[in-house]
């Protein structure tokens, strides 16, 4: 029996082949593109490697779309599509490298510019996405439910506790890490405003 990870794994592997090909890139293109090797590209979307969160971004953002958007089951057929995302139906991932957890909260494939994200984030962990402006404006506010984070986007250091809110654009390089002893929960809400270059 195929194991949760084997599912994402397969299923992340599955949406970066699908967006590349529907974007007409080749594996060159996106390489160049998202400063991440061919070889690699190629072993993730053979589902032969787990990518990092990191890497997983930079992808996202050569793509064109939200990080979240690699981890969905592809959107049902219009007449099929659900309103509600049961949350046994909720894909999770786990970042090999930093071990945080995030759950797609939203449903798949309905149109909408908002995406949610729950995030258990171990302490001591600490990950950063290095990746700047992108073909369309994306926002985030992380509201932290336990615990506390320290986000860093550009040169901002911002220390958030339970109940704090964080708005900002994903335009600059952006850092996470729980200096704490204790495993922090936050949701990610994430708009998109496509053809509004950053």
């Amino acid at each position: 029996m195929e194991s949760n990870k084997s599912r994402i794994d397969r299923r992340i592997a599955v949406r970066i082949h699908e967006l590349r090909k529907t974007r007409k890139l080749t594996l060159e293109a996106l390489a160049r593109r998202s400063a991440v090797s061919r070889s690699m590209i190629s072993l993730i979307e053979r589902g032969e490697t787990s990518p990092t969160a990191a890497l997983l971004e930079r992808l996202a953002v050569a793509l064109g779309v939200p990080l979240a958007l690699l981890f969905d089951r592809p959107p049902p057929a219009a007449a099929a599509r659900e309103p509600i995302a049961r949350m046994r139906d909720q894909p999770q991932w786990r970042d090999p490298e930093s071990g945080y957890v995030r759950r797609n909260v939203s449903p798949p494939g309905v149109a909408s510019p908002v995406r949610i994200v729950e995030v258990k984030f171990p302490a001591g962990a600490q990950v950063a996405f290095d990746t700047g402006s992108r073909d369309i404006r994306q926002y985030q506010q992380i509201w932290i439910l336990e615990g506390s984070i320290e986000v860093t986007v550009g040169t901002a250091r911002h220390t958030l506790r339970r109940g704090d809110c964080l708005a900002f654009l994903l335009d600059r390089p952006t850092r996470f890490r729980n200096r704490s002893r204790r495993t922090s929960r936050y949701a990610v809400v994430i708009a998109s405003l496509p053809g509004m270059v950053s």
